[in-house]
């Protein structure tokens, strides 16, 4: 990119930003609060329609209806394809895209309805025992940075001034289980391993991608909790990484500050050590009591302002103002399930597969010598199985016993 075209995207930038001021500079201290909850409402006197922040696209749009279900991210790391990896992710915000115009033609604020999107899961699968694993791109720090960081550009688009969804690094940090202790254990990593092992790839996230979000992890590390840690969201995301986005907690997680992990006494504490630490946005009802954290004295009013810049900015570079339209409007739903995203998730299953040698030409195997074929296990005829978790709704789904069948 030439210097001149840097220093003007640098200038529009700037323009959103000082908007973003402009319209908190006009809010009291209430409507600030309420704004870092992830089901913020509306400001109608400020043109600030409510909106949720809560949505999932993992594998494909997740939790709102009809969408191209993509493998697994454990299945899509299996291509080693960072190209493909991007290809993906364009066209999962496509969908995202499309289905957001749609609603937002009927005013449908609702949860999982945004542009806001709680992906891609970039922790590190350690321990084939976590349950959860499944989610990442695997166990090696350098292939999951790789496809994190091309899924997040798929994702966010290459427009220097507008995004087309917001994307999200998950859970930060040194989350991987044990998925039962999650809202009490203390992972304890030494920082040779910190390093070398849980944050290479939000490192990568953050300064390649430049992804927009990242979430904290429910967990402690080191003895601090992920959401409300000084190290892991000032000294090192913030001051080391030069992250510019915005943090969200994870679902209700700073409620473990004071219930869990005991590391504060009160839900005002709480709300105030996640603020004070950088925590911007909360998925949960903690931050309802940052207007008593503030009278306690636990929390200063420019905490909670720099909070709602972040969080305003980025609902002005996704186009949610008037006077910032965006590029991607006029998507159609028409591309949400197209024969082209289908298509693309058909290559994508075919790639992730891991295929075995054909020892003695087993296979294809004789029909004429076989009378019966017995498909056995509890997941051969498994829907639930089959999709995984955050997922979207498929026109059509095929179970390995269904295919065998066919």
């Amino acid at each position: 990119m030439k210097m001149n075209d840097l220093v003007h995207n640098e200038e529009r930038l700037k323009q959103l930003r000082e908007r973003a001021k402009e319209l908190i500079g006009q809010m009291t201290l209430e409507e600030k609060v309420y704004q870092t909850l992830y089901n913020a409402p509306a400001i109608e006197r400020l043109g600030i329609a409510s909106y949720n922040w809560w949505n999932e696209a993992l594998h494909g749009v997740a939790r709102a209806g009809t969408a191209t279900v993509f493998p697994q991210a454990i299945g899509l790391a299996a291509t080693f394809d960072e190209d493909f990896m991007e290809q993906i992710g364009d066209a999962v915000s496509t969908e995202a895209r499309a289905k957001f115009n749609m609603q937002q033609e009927f005013g449908d604020h609702d949860i999982y309805k945004g542009l806001t999107f709680w992906a891609p899961n970039v922790n590190i699968f350690r321990d084939p025992r976590w349950g959860r694993g499944h989610e990442t791109f695997g166990e090696d720090p350098y292939l999951t940075s790789r496809l994190g960081v091309r899924y997040i550009e798929g994702m966010q688009g290459h427009d220097e001034k507008y995004l087309k969804t917001a994307a999200c690094a998950k859970h930060f940090a040194v989350h991987s289980g044990p998925e039962g202790m999650r809202h009490y254990f203390n992972a304890e990593v030494s920082k040779k391993d910190l390093y070398e092992t849980y944050l290479p790839a939000f490192k990568a996230c953050v300064q390649e991608g430049k992804v927009e979000a990242v979430m904290g992890a429910y967990n402690r590390t080191n003895g601090e909790p992920c959401c409300g840690s000084k190290t892991l969201l000032k000294d090192i995301l913030r001051d080391e990484f030069g992250f510019e986005g915005h943090v969200v907690s994870d679902c209700w997680a700073v409620n473990d500050f004071h219930l869990n992990h005991h590391v504060t006494v009160t839900a005002e504490e709480s709300a105030a050590m996640a603020v004070n630490h950088g925590c911007d946005l909360n998925c949960g009802n903690a931050f309802l009591h940052l207007p008593k954290a503030y009278e306690f004295g636990l929390v200063n009013e420019d905490a909670i302002t720099a909070a709602v810049e972040r969080l305003l900015e980025v609902r002005i570079r996704l186009g949610m103002m008037k006077d910032y339209p965006s590029p991607y409007e006029d998507l159609s739903y028409e591309k949400v399930e197209c024969k082209e995203h289908v298509d693309l998730s058909v290559e994508a299953a075919r790639r992730s597969i891991v295929l075995l040698k054909n020892e003695n030409d087993f296979l294809p195997l004789n029909k004429s010598a076989i009378k019966t074929i017995a498909v056995i296990g509890p997941n051969a005829n498994s829907r639930e199985a089959l999709v995984g978790n955050y997922v979207g709704t498929s026109s059509q789904y095929i179970t390995p016993l269904e295919g065998i069948q066919q």
